[in-house]
């Protein structure tokens, strides 16, 4: 009878712990920098870059956020003119999504175009 209580009472506890690990739907995150990046990674998707099999376009983006919602491109870190100056022309006075946002925070973005 005791080997059977304590079998009960680990399976309860381990139970537990999974229903406390898992995470909602990560598509309902209420993070306010994530619903950027998603919305951001939604303007930079049709794009007609030409990549060989194996190249990647990368870059850091830190943006801003003006009080009329809209994301305000301070600079692009890339060595690719022509990815810096396509990032500018979407990203630039898009407006944002989430009204909840902080006007005036600076935030960073890593952005990959793949082949």
């Amino acid at each position: 009878m005791k080997k059977i209580s304590l079998l009960l009472v680990a399976a309860a506890l381990l139970i537990s712990g999974n229903v406390m690990a898992t995470e909602g739907d990560p598509g309902t995150s209420t993070d306010p920098e994530s619903k950027i990046c998603t919305q951001i990674g939604d303007l930079l998707d049709n794009n007609s870059f030409e990549l060989q099999e194996d190249g990647d376009l990368t870059a850091f983006v830190r943006f801003t956020v003006n009080d009329n919602h809209e994301i305000v491109v301070l600079s692009v870190d890339t060595d690719n003119d022509r990815l810096e100056g396509f990032v500018k022309a979407r990203l630039n006075y898009s407006k944002v999504a989430d009204q909840n946002v902080k006007e005036g925070k600076i935030y960073y973005v890593p952005i990959r175009i793949r082949a």
